[in-house]
């Protein structure tokens, strides 16, 4: 398609003189026969004459196809292909191994070398691996709970808590509270009715509070209730949590002493 293409570009002036003497010579035969037509007055040759003034107007028309068909391949066609063969000897200087088909459609192929495997160079000497224990099997220690929060110390003895069907992990007696903390623990007994929550300290003039009741009981350690200690004044205060039965009878009880304080105040860093 390249070689046509350029073929044409070439010879392109060639072509329009060849179209435009044709154009010429059958616009000629086409005045010729209407010419023919008007004057004859036997149908026969009127009929001739109609046939060469439409056989001339129809070489005419396709010489005029011609040429516009000449015109883009010369304007258009050609100077795309001869760009897109500039852009691959282009390629090909740039590397040597590129193949490319000049003439043909563009189509061009790069070698590709092979994958070059090679093992990094390290030095292993100061490597320590350690000791071989020999397939020894260590047992990881359990860590022990941490209580979280300040313990104050010297705090009173908890009362109760000694049994699992009442106990607090969180807050831990003695334990400094001054932001919302998460109630954990265990709640659970036989004909389990509900558990309760309370608090009693200089807010309620020395009388347990409850903070909250809850008809489900706990056997596993969870989150029982978050405790906000703001609208109670600063204080040593008594917590305490109590379980019930179907009868309304305390089966099991946990009581501890914490502190509610203000929020303990962060250092503000100096301007330079």
């Amino acid at each position: 398609m390249s070689a046509i293409a350029f073929l044409i570009e070439q010879t392109a002036v060639a072509l329009y003189i060849f179209i435009g003497v044709g154009v010429v010579w059958h616009f000629r035969r086409w005045v010729q026969a209407g010419y023919a037509l008007r004057s004859s007055y036997y149908e026969l040759e009127r009929d001739f004459a109609r046939q060469r003034r439409s056989s001339a107007l129809f070489v005419v028309i396709l010489l005029f196809e011609a040429g516009l068909f000449v015109v883009g391949v010369q304007n258009f066609v050609a100077p795309v292909l001869r760009e897109d063969q500039e852009v691959q000897r282009a390629m090909a200087a740039v590397d040597p191994d590129q193949q490319i088909l000049v003439g043909g459609d563009g189509i061009f192929a790069t070698s590709t070398p092979p994958a070059i495997i090679q093992r990094p160079d390290i030095d292993d000497s100061d490597i320590e691996l350690g000791v071989d224990t020999g397939g020894v099997i260590f047992i990881t220690p359990t860590p022990t709970f941490t209580p979280v929060g300040t313990i104050e110390p010297n705090a009173p003895a908890p009362v109760g808590c000694s049994s699992p069907n009442a106990m607090l992990q969180i807050p831990a007696n003695g334990m400094r509270v001054f932001q919302v903390t998460p109630i954990r623990g265990t709640a659970f007994v036989d004909n389990f009715s509900e558990l309760k929550l309370e608090i009693s300290g200089p807010s309620t003039l020395g009388q347990f509070a409850t903070l909250a009741t809850d008809p489900m009981q706990a056997r596993e350690l969870t989150t029982l209730y978050q405790f906000d200690p703001n609208p109670y004044e600063p204080g040593t205060y008594q917590f305490r949590l109590v379980v019930f039965d179907t009868s309304n009878t305390v089966m099991a009880s946990c009581q501890i002493t914490i502190y509610i304080s203000d929020p303990i105040p962060t250092a503000t860093p100096l301007a330079p």
